[in-house]
């Protein structure tokens, strides 16, 4: 079977848990920007946490089912109507052939997740079906939606779950000030102690800037030492000799808009990563709409470890129901 798209949305992409292994020659692990929500509506389908869903940033697409099926929607709060009939959110829904899906406005969130039963079944590129659409890579073609795609579904591979929707207390919350935990490092160093603190104890807001990439925020800017730029860096404080940048770091270039670095970043470049936010707040980094108050909050590697062991055990909980 396959989704006959009408209207692709403002964004909609294949994704699934991302290219892991090529982060060395430049190319991103990608996926799926919030883990969470994916790995949830593949559960509610039957499938297992590595098949292929649907991103869909703020605005969804309408499709039609030329068969049968079984859909979920995770994510951001949005209206999902069927036939024009509004449907409970989190929840397995079963689609006659001919049935038509679109999504209203969003309520609240930046990204919803759409999961059929039997996976979005387009080829896999370096064992992964995800757009990287810089590097022309998975998903349709290596591009996002568009008007007129028939996206393939593959074949059921496991049994449908007992549950059919997500209890209310495992649901994320969505939309309000955000907290973002990082660690320090690898440059901080090259920061003042103001410019550490503004960075930790101040407010920033999101910009209109965040996609796939990174997320820009604005702010009081932070202070850089001076010093003398090393040969081969730029001559912004902020510059560096080229390093390899982690998921999730920080950057400040020219000490004003701290960018995050998210699942398309390229991997490595000149600019100094003073911090990154740990990997289980990057669901979480996902979820932020422009506007977005949000505070840095600086965690030892402990706490850091910590919360990776209670998102595991969360996304356990969830694959248990």
């Amino acid at each position: 079977m396959a989704l006959r798209t009408e209207q692709p949305g403002l964004l909609t992409t294949v994704q699934d848990q991302g290219r892991i292994g090529y982060y060395n020659v430049g190319i991103p692990q990608g996926g799926a920007m919030d883990q969470e929500s994916a790995q949830t509506a593949n559960k509610l389908v039957g499938n297992t946490a590595a098949e292929a869903v649907l991103e869909c940033t703020y605005m969804g697409p309408a499709f039609t089912v030329d068969a049968p099926t079984t859909i979920a929607v995770a994510g951001a709060q949005v209206p999902v109507l069927v036939n024009g009939q509004e449907q409970p959110p989190w929840t397995r829904l079963e689609l006659a052939e001919g049935d038509a899906v679109t999504f209203g406005v969003l309520r609240g969130g930046a990204r919803f997740y759409l999961a059929v039963r039997g996976g979005v079944d387009v080829p896999e590129v370096l064992g992964s079906r995800s757009t990287y659409a810089i590097g022309r890579l998975g998903g349709m073609g290596g591009r996002k939606l568009e008007a007129g795609d028939v996206v393939p579904v593959g074949c059921p591979t496991g049994e449908l779950p007992a549950v059919t929707e997500l209890p209310e207390s495992l649901r994320p919350a969505l939309g309000g000030a955000q907290e973002l935990r990082i660690v320090w490092g690898l440059y901080d160093h090259l920061l003042t102690e103001e410019g550490r603190r503004r960075l930790v104890e101040e407010e920033w807001r999101l910009t209109p800037v965040a996609d796939r990439m990174g997320l820009r925020y604005e702010g009081p800017g932070v202070e850089w030492i001076q010093r003398e730029q090393p040969f081969g860096a730029g001559s912004d404080p902020s510059n560096i000799v080229d390093a390899g940048y982690a998921v999730g770091s920080i950057q400040v270039p020219g000490g004003t808009q701290p960018i995050v670095l998210h699942r398309d970043a390229v991997s490595g470049g000149g600019y100094a990563m003073v911090g990154t936010v740990i990997s289980a707040d990057m669901d979480l980094l996902a979820r932020a709409t422009p506007g977005t108050v949000t505070r840095f909050r600086a965690v030892p590697m402990e706490e850091a470890l910590r919360a990776r062991r209670e998102r595991a055990a969360r996304l356990q909980e969830i694959w248990a129901l």
